[in-house]
């Protein structure tokens, strides 16, 4: 298999998240482990290891969105120029070659098919709220201005793993909306899961 489009990307993320959503139901754990669940069950149907990135970080200098330079007035002037977004799970295309280095940051920007926010309801004495979703999904919005911007767009998608056994640790109804409305308006892909619910919200993909 080799995915040349945004559209086989989302494609094989349609045919991955089955067992996503049984291999995250199955075990109570951290946003580090559902992301290595995701890339694994995406290597499962077939995804070149050339070809599928985790934690990849990507600099971006002198960024154009707004959210992006909000971000970077934020860091010591000596580190002032530019953003590093990290998506947690990203496909890429073939010509990238499973160079995952930082040096590599503007062709993995340039070449990137996919990338996948992952949240997880794990929190000790509290829940997942709708602020640290809806902040992701912005970042997302903006990431995807930046590669835009660089000459080649990706599709965002938004995951929320969502298992915790007791309902008061898992999301509010109101939050859950909240959140599903921000990935919509900001036109980012929506995965949920809870242990009996899952939405799988992927749009038809935006041209380049």
């Amino acid at each position: 298999m080799t995915l040349a489009t945004q559209s086989d990307a989302v494609a094989v993320l349609r045919r991955a998240w089955p067992m996503i959503a049984e291999e995250c139901r199955s075990v109570l754990a951290g946003e580090l482990h559902y992301q290595a669940v995701v890339y694994h069950c995406l290597r499962m149907v077939g995804v070149p290891r050339a070809q599928l990135g985790m934690n990849v970080k990507q600099y971006i200098t002198n960024p154009v969105s707004r959210l992006f330079q909000t971000l970077d007035l934020r860091h010591h002037p000596n580190f002032k120029g530019g953003f590093e977004p990290i998506p947690d799970v990203a496909l890429f295309r073939a010509d990238i070659s499973g160079n995952w280095q930082r040096r590599n940051c503007d062709l993995t920007l340039r070449h990137m098919l996919l990338a996948i926010e992952i949240k997880a309801s794990e929190r000790q004495d509290g829940r997942l709220r709708q602020g640290e979703v809806i902040s992701d999904i912005r970042k997302l919005a903006a990431h995807r201005e930046e590669a835009l911007h660089s000459g080649a767009g990706f599709y965002p998608v938004m995951a929320v793993v969502d298992v915790a056994m007791e309902r008061t640790e898992r999301m509010t109804l109101s939050s859950l909306e909240a959140s599903r409305n921000a990935a919509a308006a900001a036109q980012v892909g929506w995965l949920y899961l809870s242990p009996s619910t899952e939405e799988v919200a992927l749009p038809d993909v935006l041209p380049d």
